[in-house]
């Protein structure tokens, strides 16, 4: 099954994080311990973006001709999820618009007002 790819776009803040953890670090091994790679650091970032944002980290593409904040990737949610997502979404937006004709109405009553009560002009 072929999954679509969905516009994402983070925020300069991630955006600094994610540049920061891809920096070359220079470290000394003590030991066993082997400090992680760049390479890890920057997969980690990508994966906490995309735990913290629905996608799967491994798609991530860049988006060309736009700044470095946007890529592409695969949703990591499922059908239902995606479903109840584009539900929940439909209807904040409605109530959204809802709310704004209603601030639309409200003043346009008032300014029906003002113009009721002037007095007429012969």
């Amino acid at each position: 099954m072929h999954y679509p790819r969905v516009n994402y776009e983070m925020t300069e803040a991630e955006l600094e994080e994610l540049l920061e953890a891809c920096k070359p670090v220079p470290y000394i091994k003590v030991g066993n311990y082997t400090p992680p790679s760049p390479q890890d650091i920057a997969n980690r970032a990508w994966r906490q973006l995309g735990e913290k944002l629905g996608f799967d980290p491994m798609t991530a593409k860049p988006v060309q001709g736009k700044g470095q904040r946007f890529f592409t990737a695969v949703p990591t949610e499922t059908e239902f999820q995606r479903e109840e997502r584009l539900k929940r979404e439909s209807e904040e937006d409605k109530q959204r618009r809802i709310e704004e004709l209603k601030q639309k109405i409200e003043a346009m009553q008032q300014e029906l007002k003002v113009l009721l009560s002037q007095p007429k002009e012969d």
